[in-house]
């Protein structure tokens, strides 16, 4: 207990040496005013400090203001316990076991407050085989804490209320540089935590910012650690990187840096098909530009459009063995989701969505009856729609497809019975043999007596 005790003390001393103490940035140098930090954010710091505690806005939020972005969040770090938190505020909720945070909820904004916490010693820490750390959630100091975060562009504490900077790992610097920079020694970081591989892609291209050499070339070497991470976590950081606005450079970046595989299975496969990798960019694009112009967007349609051709694949091999249309297309949806789920944690509740999406597909190219009245009225139909434009822009369905749906929604009743294609008596229905009855009021005779 002696020796960890001075190992600890003097350990982190010299550590605190070799990368300098904290460096405040006055606002004159930085530029950042209280003002781009939001209402939520201001009232935390500003109601701890007033408690006693220390209070910063820290992380992402100060990097995206350094870069003249608008943060999509605000998160603050304290010295205050979870528990001294929720006493601070009324609208407080603590979450989480093995990480405890607190929300502190104003209106519709909520703010995510965190302890300062500190990596434990390597003989202290619970991690696996890999080295991947289990378990490490003690509390510490500011300087601490700073070192637990993963890029230094992350490592940034922001102050409302003196408009400082702390800045322990030069990320103030790196920022302004545009370089995305590991915090410590690369391998040893990645080998703790496998994710922080793909969190350095998505940040890279979602900031535009360059990898340091020294924190990307230990990935390519290290990649297999990713097939040891929870398939939830893997998903989670999956759905960031889709969902980032950038996903179509993530993906690149992923290709250039062989990080792609195992993320989504048969990903490879698909890019390397030339309609299956035009048709993935289109999604991936078109994703990306809804969430630029503030649209809404469904995880469930992008997982439907990035499997969509291993569906066709296996569709068409099971109708080519002699199965009907549809009863081979329900099997490859099922054996599709099945091997994709071992791999990457696909929740169910997006099945009964992309089920629709695929099963929409073969529907829409009936065109004649009462079947595209209907197809109007399923919930699902702007969705199916929108997958069907990327298909027919991919060059796998037919433009025309794609047009005729296109007018056919807006189109007066007049018009919409013009466009009807003849049914060529592909789907006639089969009318009902109407019974004779006899004019003696006897009952009609039964099949077996007609047979008689």
């Amino acid at each position: 207990m002696i020796r960890k005790l001075f190992k600890r003390v003097f350990g982190r001393s010299a550590k605190a040496k070799s990368v300098g103490m904290s460096h405040a940035i006055p606002f004159a140098e930085h530029g950042v005013s209280r003002d781009g930090i939001s209402y939520g954010a201001k009232r935390v710091t500003d109601g701890l400090q007033a408690a006693g505690f220390k209070a910063y806005v820290v992380g992402g939020a100060v990097r995206d203001l350094l870069l003249k972005r608008d943060p999509k969040d605000f998160d603050v770090a304290t010295d205050a316990t979870p528990e001294e938190v929720k006493r601070v505020f009324r609208r407080a909720h603590i979450i989480g076991r093995r990480f405890r945070l607190v929300h502190v909820m104003f209106g519709q904004e909520t703010v995510e407050v965190s302890t300062f916490r500190r990596a434990l010693e390597a003989e202290e820490a619970q991690t696996d085989a890999h080295g991947r750390i289990l378990r490490d959630n003690e509390f510490g100091n500011m300087e601490q804490d700073a070192a637990r975060r993963d890029f230094t562009a992350n490592g940034l504490f922001y102050d409302p209320t003196t408009q400082e900077i702390f800045d322990y790992h030069h990320g103030v610097d790196d920022v302004r540089a545009n370089v995305l920079r590991m915090i410590g020694d690369p391998a040893t970081r990645y080998r703790e935590d496998p994710v922080r591989m793909l969190r350095a892609v998505r940040l890279s291209a979602k900031l535009g910012m360059t990898i340091d050499p020294a924190t990307a070339q230990p990935i390519f070497g290290m990649k297999e650690l990713l097939s040891n991470v929870p398939e939830a976590r893997l998903l989670d950081e999956m759905l960031k990187l889709l969902l980032s606005g950038h996903a179509v450079e993530c993906i690149k970046k992923l290709r250039a840096m062989h990080l792609h595989h195992g993320l989504l299975p048969m990903l490879d496969v698909i890019l390397e098909q030339p309609m299956g990798e035009r048709f993935v960019m289109l999604a991936l694009e078109n994703t990306d530009q809804r969430i630029r112009d503030d649209k809404p967007t469904s995880p469930a349609f992008l997982f439907a459009a990035l499997l969509w051709h291993e569906v066709l694949t296996v569709w068409n091999k099971r109708m080519e063995s002699g199965e009907r249309s549809l009863p081979a297309l329900n099997e490859a949806m099922e054996i599709v989701l099945e091997r994709q789920r071992k791999k990457l944690a696909i929740p169910r509740r997006y099945d009964v969505t992309m089920k629709e999406l695929w099963l929409l597909q073969p529907r829409l190219e009936q065109r004649s009856g009462q079947r595209p009245y209907r197809l109007l009225e399923q919930p699902r139909f702007r969705g199916a729609y929108d997958f069907l434009v990327l298909r027919c822009r991919s060059g796998e369905a037919d433009a025309e497809l794609g047009e005729w749906w296109d007018e056919f929604q807006d189109a007066s009743d007049e018009r919409r019975a013009e466009m009807l294609m003849p049914d060529n008596g592909l789907a006639a229905k089969k009318k009902r043999r109407r019974r004779k009855k006899p004019a003696n009021g006897a009952p009609a005779a039964t099949p077996d007596a007609v047979a008689e």
